[in-house]
């Protein structure tokens, strides 16, 4: 299995920029897509992007296209989410997880696993 550690939110304000990390041990990632999930209280979380295994490919929900950018670096172990322009509704817990599913798949929740504790990112003037 692959155990994954978000990190890199904060506190930032409106059309700032933030780049969130997250890191895997155990497994390699490479045999996984890899996703990136948001949460505010109250709410379902919700899909944001997904990168194929080789990082060639890369899909993103309408509402963060054109802002967000997914990477991965696989000997690294690694997944970004690099985010500009951020928005205050853009606040929430920022989480990654792994799926086994091909990138153009991998949209739901139940398509993940190896959740982390999550990366606050709250944005604010």
């Amino acid at each position: 299995q692959v155990q994954l550690v978000e990190s890199g939110g904060g506190l930032v304000q409106p059309g700032d920029s933030l780049t969130l990390s997250c890191a895997a041990s155990g497994r390699t990632i490479h045999n996984y897509a890899m996703g990136w999930f948001r949460q505010v209280p109250g709410k379902e979380r919700e899909f944001v992007a997904v990168i194929s295994r080789s990082g060639g490919s890369t899909y993103y929900v309408d509402s963060v296209k054109g802002r967000f950018t997914i990477s991965r670096d696989n000997a690294a172990k690694m997944v970004y989410l690099q985010m500009s322009t951020l928005q205050p509704e853009d606040t929430a817990v920022y989480y990654c997880a792994a799926s086994v599913r091909d990138w153009r798949l991998a949209r739901a929740l139940r398509d993940y696993f190896g959740w982390g504790q999550g990366t606050q990112v709250t944005v604010s003037s």
